[in-house]
């Protein structure tokens, strides 16, 4: 799901040159609509402000923390200040100028209600100019 998602912002952006490290056997179990929304939300932010970046890099994998499967999806893109991260899953927040980077300030609310119908966690670590990693669980609730 992950892959064709990005391939489908490839074939929208021809133009742009980004490349994805993408896990193996990256298995999510939950309502599959619902995930699939907070994954286009995800690496459609990613692809988004990565598109300044002349070398952009998504990467998409899992990790094991204490037993629990925490997935992530990193970029290389603008990122933002840390200080302002408690802004960051508000609706309509938007924590870069729109001019800068058009939004609404939607997704990543959505993405986090969703993570939370899947009794799972969502946060995000970012450095200015570095780039962003969103980092969530999820407790297969099939987002009841």
């Amino acid at each position: 799901m992950a892959k064709k998602i990005f391939e489908e912002l490839k074939r929208q952006q021809s133009d742009r040159q980004v490349s994805l490290s993408l896990a193996e056997r990256l298995i999510v179990n939950g309502d599959r609509q619902l995930l699939r929304i907070a994954l286009e939300n995800l690496i459609g932010n990613a692809w988004k402000f990565t598109s300044r970046k002349d070398n952009a890099h998504i990467e998409i994998a899992v990790q094991n923390d204490s037993g629990e499967s925490v997935y992530f999806i990193r970029d290389n893109g603008a990122g933002f200040d840390i200080e302002s991260a408690d802004k960051l899953f508000g609706a309509f927040q938007l924590l870069h100028s729109s001019n800068e980077y058009p939004g609404t300030g939607i997704r990543l609310a959505t993405v986090q209600r969703i993570i939370h119908r899947h009794s799972g966690r969502i946060w995000a670590e970012s450095t200015e100019g570095v780039g962003t990693t969103f980092y969530f669980t999820i407790n297969d609730s099939r987002g009841q």
